[in-house]
Parts: structure tokens; sequence; C-alpha cells
């Protein structure tokens, strides 16, 4: 989640903040943004191979980030079913539901109370002619 204040200063460049909030269940991200939009493509396509589809990554690299997800939380935040005739599927659990909620919540929360703070940055910062090129 890339953020920027703009004060109306013409000397600075506005200050940018990323913010990457991931939870963490021991070593494993639990959630973070790539698992939450992971989430929010199963719920709008019904299939994790679909989602990740969507995502740009192979069924496996899904897979294996939804099995992630699973094994952190009490119960399943994805469930899926089996194919067949009609084919499988996949749908959120009402906990992950629930997860996927808070961590929208929090992201946004954070994100708030980050930018509030931008503007402390920006009086702090360079003029743009004596900034750093970053070579």
């Amino acid at each position: 989640m890339l953020l920027s204040a703009d004060s109306g200063k013409s000397e600075h460049a506005a200050p940018r903040l990323k913010l990457n909030l991931r939870l963490l269940h021991g070593d494993v991200v639990a959630m973070g943004p790539g698992k939450a939009d992971l989430l929010d493509f199963i719920v709008k396509t019904g299939s994790i191979s679909q989602a990740g589809r969507e995502m740009g990554m192979s069924y496996r690299r899904a897979w294996v980030l939804v099995d992630e997800m699973n094994h952190c939380f009490k119960k399943p935040l994805v469930i899926t079913s089996k194919g067949g005739a009609v084919g499988g599927g996949a749908r959120l659990s009402e906990l992950g539901e629930q997860v996927l909620a808070h961590y929208r919540k929090m992201a946004t929360a954070a994100a708030d109370v980050a930018l509030a703070y931008v503007g402390v940055f920006e009086a702090l910062m360079a003029d743009d002619k004596e900034a750093p090129t970053g070579e």
C-alpha cells in the first residue's frame, strides 16, 4: 500500500510511505496483502486456480498460499469441494470472511495513522534539488 500526502508545497516532493502489514504465525506469514488479495479473488471466482490466474500465479503457488493460511488459523479460511462433472470450487469459511475483514480494517487503520505522520516527515526532508538521486 503506497501512500502519499500532497501539502501543495512546491519546494518539496511529497513524501511517500509504503506500508506492508504482515501478520506472522511463527515464521510464516499468516496474512498479508497478497494473501488478502488471493482471498478476495477466491470470493470473486469461486476457484483457487482461477484466483491464482487472475493474480498471475500458478495454481500450485495459489494452493501453497491457501494451505499456509489454513494451517495458521484455528480452522481453515478456505473450504474446497472436489471436482467432478460440474467441477470443484472454493469459498471462504466464516472464519476466512472474519479474518479477511479484520485484516482489511487493520490495514486501513494503519494507513490512516501513518498518513497522518507523512506531513511531519515532509517538513524534515531535503528540498528536491538537495535530495539524493539513488545512484
